[in-house]
């Protein structure tokens, strides 16, 4: 499995799909092949390694926002269906809006917009989300990056902490994940896109905009990791939850909530089961996880504790290359077929 996986590795890179890649595959907390390769920032920059960091982009919505979700559910201090009238003053037309929604990705909040092009103030970003129009009608299925910011506040005002400090304090630390949080330091952090305004890489800076426009730390995005951390991530996964979360709660968290539609969305993750999807073609349909854009992915089956964790920083130096969509779905598809050839 190594060799398969140092292999499919190194043709990712020499087709320019990216320009570094560390990858992780293993079943429940058995760790089966680990491989990095490439360079940090091009032309010529240093190698990456097992340690280097990733922007995790959206994958910071399961690393961080969900996991404190399902703490604070665990812990009585929110339940699904509050809605977030309970925790802020809000319009008339959200006001019936619930965590669950937020979670699913069912709010009917608007998926996405430059939050800086309407406020100059980062304070102001819960506001300006709740003064506009619903995007979609609520129940159905419309990811959104904006209704994970709003879960963040919701998180940040419920334990009267900071997102970063919160997710250190009741993730990170107790996985042992050391080397994963908000606002990076070091040189060893995998570039992003090159900044259209000073043509210079994005390195150690959170790439989503709204996540940078709020200081590095939101619910949408803003997490670094490297594949050592997001091995145990992965492992805490594979075996619902151990060290962190109870079984019920995995169990639920990984459920469709939105099955009929074309998204299958479970609690902050991810459900397989859909034609082209990112999960490949083998994965069984009850299989969760996420993606980010900066070409970060994780999967877990549920059933055999088979997990892949895949970090590469694909939008440099531009978001325009999306070869990784097809690679994504080429090795879950061969590494879990590998993973059952050598099944005991």
């Amino acid at each position: 499995m190594q060799a398969l996986l140092e292999k499919l590795i190194k043709e990712g890179i020499e087709q320019n799909i990216f320009p570094a890649a560390v990858a992780a595959v293993g079943v429940k907390n058995k760790t089966l092949a680990m491989y990095a390769s490439g360079h940090i920032y091009l032309p010529n920059g240093p190698s990456t390694d097992e340690h280097t960091l990733f922007d995790m982009a959206s994958c910071s919505k399961i690393m961080s926002t969900t996991m404190l979700s399902l703490l604070a559910l665990e812990q009585g201090d929110i339940t699904l269906e509050d809605s977030i009238s309970r925790f802020f003053e809000v319009p008339l037309d959200k006001e019936n809006i619930t965590v669950r929604n937020l979670l699913t990705h069912t709010s009917g909040i608007a998926p996405h917009l430059l939050l800086q092009n309407l406020t100059s103030d980062p304070k102001n970003v819960f506001d300006v989300i709740l003064s506009l129009p619903l995007a979609g009608e609520r129940g159905k299925p419309m990811y959104s990056c904006l209704g994970f910011i709003l879960l963040g506040k919701i998180l940040e005002k419920v334990y009267q902490k900071p997102l970063d400090v919160l997710s250190k304090e009741k993730v990170f630390r107790p996985l042992n994940m050391l080397n994963s949080g908000y606002l990076p330091k070091g040189d060893n952090i995998a570039a992003t896109e090159l900044d259209p305004l000073t043509g210079k890489a994005i390195q150690g800076v959170v790439h989503d905009e709204n996540a940078r426009f709020m200081g590095g730390v939101a619910g949408n995005a803003g997490v670094f990791s490297n594949i050592k951390d997001m091995d145990i991530f992965a492992h805490m996964l594979a075996q619902d939850g151990q060290g962190l979360l109870s079984p019920i709660s995995m169990l639920n968290a990984r459920r469709n909530y939105t099955q009929g539609f074309d998204e299958h969305r479970g609690l902050g993750f991810h459900v397989g089961g859909l034609a082209g999807s990112f999960f490949g073609d083998l994965l069984p349909y009850d299989s969760f996880g996420h993606t980010g854009f900066t070409g970060t992915s994780v999967v877990v089956d549920p059933n055999s504790g088979f997990y892949c964790v895949l970090l590469t920083n694909r939008v440099h130096p531009s978001r325009e290359n999306v070869k990784h969509l097809r690679f994504r779905r080429k090795i879950h598809n061969v590494m879990y077929a590998e993973f059952y050839k050598n099944r005991a």
